[in-house]
């Protein structure tokens, strides 16, 4: 795996994501308690046995950037490996980062000045575990200039999905984004391959596309509508590589309710997404917090003691006297005497009031809930007050001001 480069592009707007972006990049958004959502990615980079990893960033980047430099310095400098950021440098021109192959191409030095055999390409926003080294192996054996990982969902979700058409041997014939009427895999016709936003380059066909797309001017230079179409045009071999044989579990968390699924997903029983897997560690930046404290409370004359049902408790939280259900709280959160938390995402630095009842919600960090409010409960009210997705999920934007 020393001969492949990665890059991670995790300069996206997030606006989907909004008001969770509106002060950070979307891979720096919390989430599952104690992580950023860029940590699966370099976690999966990690395990797989990959080392030189450049973190491509733009917009908001200054928290995303902070995690990284003080949670990822596990790699040896002396051995030549990395994880660096390279924020966006209009090194070739007056623009910004155009589109996913204009980020590759605008940091084209690092490839020449490293020579790799294969690129990697990743994205810094979705939930998975995946060992790339499988990929790579795959990608050798069918002798293909680009691999494309891809999961089976069912055909009915293809108009949220860029959709790929194999033919018999899984080489990439076809290519369709977010279709109505999608090509189906070939003996599962209800099922169709969506692109997972990976792609495995040989190094000399990356290079050579990425020229040749600088100098379309009617190309969006994206991976997925722009180089892999015209690489189809031309017979260059394209594989399709089914991310099914590793894992059926991966979320593209780049929406509200997609984000709030993905945390929920967490604390269901038998979750499909195991934190706890020692085989494949997740890494993140962790600071110096207490344990977490389950205080009994009194109050006239009886006693009172913290429940939490099918819940991730991060360190430095209280919960004292309250009860808490099927949600995620985040380093430091407070939940006062008599509360109630249900299926709800609680950030850092998060504190419920006495009898605060909060339901289907996500509450942002440093927010301070007063005592007897209600979240989730009343959405007409809600939206008056916050945002509210489509799917009647409250969120409370970092630093709102609650009035009691």
């Amino acid at each position: 795996m020393r001969n492949i480069l990665t890059f991670i592009l995790a300069g996206g707007k997030g606006e989907r994501l909004n008001p969770l972006t509106r002060d950070r990049a979307k891979p720096a958004v919390p989430f599952g308690g104690i992580y950023r959502i860029i940590d699966f990615t370099l976690s999966n980079c990690i395990n797989s046995g990959l080392r030189r990893i450049y973190v491509l960033i733009q917009y908001k980047s200054f928290s995303l950037q902070k995690h990284i430099l003080a949670g990822w310095d596990v790699v040896s400098t002396q051995l030549g490996e990395f994880i660096d950021v390279i924020p966006a440098q209009q090194r070739l021109g007056e623009d910004w980062y155009k589109g996913t192959a204009d980020a590759i191409y605008q940091n084209i030095y690092t490839i020449n000045d490293h020579n790799p055999e294969a690129v990697l390409i990743l994205a810094g926003d979705h939930l998975y575990k995946m060992n790339y080294e499988k990929m790579y192996e795959a990608h050798k054996k069918m002798g293909a200039d680009v691999s494309v990982a891809c999961i089976k969902v069912p055909k009915a979700e293809s108009v949220n999905f860029g959709v790929i058409e194999v033919d018999k041997n899984n080489y990439i014939c076809g290519f369709q984004e977010k279709p109505g009427t999608p090509k189906t895999i070939p003996r599962e016709s209800d099922k169709i391959y969506a692109s997972m936003g990976i792609y495995l380059f040989n190094c000399k066909a990356l290079l050579r596309e990425l020229e040749r797309d600088s100098v379309d001017v009617r190309s969006d230079h994206d991976f997925g509508k722009n180089i892999i179409p015209k690489m189809l045009a031309s017979k260059k071999k394209v594989f399709a590589y089914n991310f099914g044989e590793q894992s059926n579990y991966w979320r593209d968390i780049g929406t509200r309710d997609a984000y709030y699924e993905a945390n929920m997903d967490l604390v269901r029983p038998n979750s499909p997404f195991n934190l706890y897997d020692k085989s494949w560690p997740l890494r993140t930046h962790y600071s110096h917090y207490p344990p977490v404290l389950m205080k009994t409370v009194r109050e006239g004359g009886r006693e009172m003691s913290g429940m939490v049902m099918d819940a991730i408790l991060s360190p430095g939280t209280v919960i004292e006297g309250a009860r808490v259900e099927r949600s995620v709280l985040s380093p430091m959160v407070h939940v006062k005497k008599n509360a109630f938390i249900q299926d709800s995402v609680l950030m850092e630095n998060v504190t419920v009031g006495e009898g605060a009842q909060i339901k289907n919600a996500i509450v942002d960090k440093q927010v301070n809930i007063p005592a007897g409010e209600k979240i989730g409960y009343n959405l007409e009210l809600d939206r008056t007050r916050f945002a509210v997705t489509t799917s009647g999920i409250v969120i409370v934007a970092k630093r709102t001001a609650i009035e009691g």
